[in-house]
C-alpha cells in the first residue's frame, strides 16, 4: 500500500523519518532518545540544541549537568573544560548516529534541525521531533515523497550526511569551543571521530563490522572540509591470528583524564601494544 494512501502527502516523510529513527533507537541501546510526536507539550522538556548555541547560561547549565554525571559516576570532580569535551563528545555521537544510522541501514539522509532535538539535562535523554528533511538516491521509493531531496549517486548521499552533521554541529562548536580550551581543528576532529565511530559501532551491533568499516571509509575517506582527517582504519593481529580493525581518534573526548588506567582503545594517547593487549583480554 502506498504512503500516500494512509497519511497525508504533507506528513509522509516525518512519518518515514520516525519509523527510521524509532527502529535505531531499538537496535543501539546505547542511543538515549525518544521520538516525539509533534504537538506533545511534554515533548518540549529540556533545551533545545537551539538554545544551547544561543544562551550562555543554558550552555553552562549543558557543562554543569555533565560534570555532575562525571562525578555522580567516577567520584571525581572534572575541571570545567573536560565537562564541556564530554558533554560534546556525547552529544556529538549521538546526532551524528542519528543521521549516519539512518544513511546506513537506509541509505537515506535525514537532517536534524536544532530546534527539533532536546536535551534532558538531568537524564541526559534526548527527544527527536522527526522533521521533514531527507535526501535519498532517485531510484528510492522515498524520492517520490514531496520535498526530499534526490542525489544522483552514492557519493553525493555521503557528500549530503557530512553536510547535515556539520551544519547541525559548527554553531554548537563556536559558542562551545572557548568552555573546552580547544581550536577549531581540534573540535572538528571529535566530531569526525564520531561521525565514524557511530556507523563502527552501529556495524558491530549488526554483526557487520567489516561493511561497517568500509561504509565508514567511503564516508570518510581522508580529511574532507570541514573534517580533519579520514576514517583512517587500520588492523591488528593478536597472537591467536584474528585481525581487528582499529584507529586511533584525532580528537580527545578527555576520558582518560577521568579514568586514566581505562582510556578508550582508540585514544591517540594509548599505544597499539596496549590496544593489542585489550583485544586479547
Amino acid at each position: 500500500m502506498s504512503v500516500a494512501l494512509t497519511i497525508p502527502p504533507a506528513d509522509a516523510v516525518t512519518h518515514t523519518l520516525r519509523d527510521a529513527y524509532t527502529r535505531l533507537g531499538d537496535l543501539c541501546d546505547v542511543l538515549s532518545v525518544r521520538i516525539a510526536d509533534p504537538g506533545d507539550d511534554q515533548d518540549r522538556a529540556g533545551v533545545s540544541a537551539a538554545e544551547l548555541v544561543k544562551d550562555e547560561a543554558v550552555l553552562d547549565a549543558f557543562v554543569a549537568a555533565e560534570a555532575a554525571r562525571i562525578h555522580d559516576r567516577h567520584g571525581t570532580v572534572p575541571r570545567r573544560d573536560v565537562a564541556a569535551s564530554r558533554a560534546l563528545h556525547d552529544y556529538a555521537w549521538s546526532v551524528s548516529l542519528l543521521m549516519s544510522g539512518v544513511w546506513y541501514l537506509e541509505r537515506r539522509v535525514p537532517r536534524i534541525r536544532p530546534e527539533d532535538l532536546r536535551l534532558d539535562l538531568d537524564s541526559a535523554e534526548f527527544t527527536l521531533t522527526p522533521g521533514s528533511d531527507l535526501a535519498c538516491l532517485a531510484d528510492d521509493r522515498a524520492a517520490l515523497l514531496p520535498g526530499v531531496l534526490t542525489a544522483p549517486h552514492e557519493e553525493s548521499l555521503r557528500a549530503e550526511l557530512r553536510a547535515a552533521v556539520a551544519d547541525h554541529m559548527g554553531p554548537l562548536l563556536d559558542a562551545i569551543g572557548p568552555l573546552t580550551r580547544r581550536r577549531s581543528r581540534a573540535l572538528w576532529g571529535m566530531v569526525a571521530d564520531d561521525l565514524v565511530s557511530g556507523v563502527w559501532y552501529l556495524g558491530r551491533t549488526l554483526g557487520r563490522e567489516d561493511d561497517a568499516v568500509e561504509a565508514a571509509t567511503r564516508l570518510l575517506p581522508t580529511a574532507m572540509t570541514p573534517y580533519p582527517h579520514g576514517a583512517d582504519f587500520r588492523h591488528l593481529t593478536t597472537d591467536d591470528g584474528r585481525r581487528h580493525p582499529t584507529r586511533t581518534r584525532t580528537g580527545c573526548c578527555m576520558y582518560y583524564t577521568i579514568r586514566p588506567d581505562e582510556a578508550c582503545g582508540t585514544c591517540p594517547r594509548t599505544c597499539d601494544a596496549e590496544r593489542l593487549r585489550r583485544l586479547q583480554a
